[in-house]
């Protein structure tokens, strides 16, 4: 075997045991995730209908939310990636209190809302009145989980950043093991709590958060390398704030701009009748364990990449991101096969009127295919690129899809044309596909490859440093 040759496989074995080591707590994370949502829809289905489309509705606001988190935390993660390649703690203390001060901020708005405005919030995907009693409950008790989610949400994402996806993955397990406890207890009414449905998942889901936050401190205080210091929300560096504003406000618009448009998907099937929006929840749950395998190769694979231009090698990180995008093709197909294995389950388990198993069983057909679409393009899109910078590239991308394709040629079809159910959800999810050649393009170009890393970022004295506890 010749030198090239060597450096290949030396490259090869190296890259996918970095990988795996990352991937698979991330997987790991998010099946408990999807298990926890799974387990809401399942135990809401002894309660009834209603309750499961009030609660998938309401939840949409918990699924913008995320990605505002999301948003925030990929300017901490490709930030932190990159200076942790370098070995600058520092930067990385700061960086993780500019983002609690962002999400803290957005979190008190979401919580204020769901506390005083959960009718309001529930009409603009509904005029059902019962849909709208069931979903404000529920709304106001999830405004607790808010404010505990942004904080948990960046210190974990930070914590991945530098390769701690164990402890993440173990603050995590204990949380959703906890929420899938009490949902039973509250739903139910077990060991002599009262019946509460759907506002018993918020609850089981409120108590839950609170239990991973105070995890989050006790990890903190035998940490080595990263704490969770509120102290971080005060240090000021102004190279820093800067450089985190100019990557995470694509991204934080992006994510918003794509979790809006993917809502306006539920206020179109929300306006077609409670049968399509009861299916829709359940192939929501099922298409979240399809996309589990392929969604954690994305996430760290962009850890990776990040990591490895901090290093500034950045030929390594060409031939690591070629490996990347392979690897998430096989895990698209293996997402697919996933939702086709589980959805004679589904089918037999589900417990809707005719209707809505008629939706069900097609809606899911079309989402073995549409993962496919997802895996590449979040990869790329929010893996990839966003690991190099890259940020204003998806926000434009995603926002022409959905905002001038996918969400008008909806409206269009469902309330224009007013063509079946199934037809408008098949136009909907041709939104991935629709836009391939322009993110293959991107890729392609290699404009996405930078290091983002400073020197002398604590030089001057009217910077506060992270140092200062």
């Amino acid at each position: 075997m010749n030198t090239k040759k060597k450096a290949m496989f030396s490259n090869s074995s190296r890259f996918y045991s970095q990988i795996f080591k990352l991937v698979v707590p991330i997987i790991i994370q998010n099946l408990l995730s999807a298990a926890v949502n799974s387990a809401d829809v399942v135990m809401l289905n002894y309660v009834g209908q209603s309750s499961i489309s009030a609660v998938s509705l309401a939840s949409n606001y918990a699924s913008v939310l995320f990605m505002v988190f999301y948003g925030l935390g990929t300017g901490a993660t490709i930030l932190s990636a990159q200076y942790w390649g370098k070995k600058d703690l520092q930067a990385i203390q700061v960086i993780e209190g500019i983002a609690l001060r962002f999400s803290l901020l957005i979190a008190l708005v979401f919580s204020a809302c769901a506390l005083l405005l959960p009718d309001q919030m529930m009409r603009l995907f509904t005029t059902d009145t019962e849909l709208i009693r069931i979903g404000a409950g529920y709304l106001r008790v999830m405004s607790v989980t808010y404010l505990c989610w942004a904080i948990v949400e960046v210190y974990l994402s930070i914590l991945r950043s530098i390769g701690q996806v164990t402890i993440s993955m173990a603050l995590n397990i204990v949380a959703f093991s906890l929420n899938i406890l009490l949902n039973a207890v509250f739903i139910f009414g077990l060991f002599g709590a009262p019946k509460l449905g759907a506002t018993g998942v918020a609850i089981a889901t409120a108590l839950s958060r609170i239990v991973e936050l105070i995890g989050c401190f006790l990890v903190s205080m035998f940490s080595q390398e990263l704490k969770l210091n509120l102290a971080y929300l005060f240090i000021r560096n102004k190279v820093l704030l800067k450089d985190f504003i100019h990557l995470s406000l694509p991204a934080l618009a992006n994510d918003i701009s794509w979790s809006v448009a993917f809502s306006m998907y539920s206020v179109i099937l929300g306006h077609l009748g409670t049968d399509a929006v009861a299916a829709n929840s359940l192939v929501v749950v099922v298409r979240n364990f399809g996309t589990v395998l392929c969604f954690g190769t994305a996430s760290a694979g962009g850890i990776l990449l990040g990591n490895v231009m901090g290093e500034n090698d950045m030929e390594r990180t060409k031939e690591y991101a070629s490996r990347l995008i392979r690897l998430t093709v096989l895990t698209g197909a293996i997402g697919g096969v996933i939702i086709l294995a589980i959805t004679p389950f589904v089918l037999h388990f589900a417990a809707l009127t005719e209707t809505a198993m008629h939706y069900l069983k097609y809606m899911l057909f079309i989402n073995s295919y549409y993962v496919m679409g997802a895996a590449v393009n979040t990869t790329l899109i929010a893996g990839v690129f966003r690991a190099g910078g890259d940020t204003r590239f998806g926000l434009i991308c995603d926002t022409i899809d959905m905002w001038c394709y996918a969400v008008p040629l909806g409206f269009i079809a469902a309330f224009v044309f007013k063509l079946p159910v199934l037809v408008v959800y098949f136009l909907l999810c041709t939104d991935e596909f629709v836009k391939w050649p322009w993110v293959i393009k991107r890729y392609r170009s290699g404009k996405w490859l930078q290091n983002l890393t400073r020197d002398d970022l604590f030089t001057t004295e009217n910077e506060k440093t992270a140092s200062q506890q």
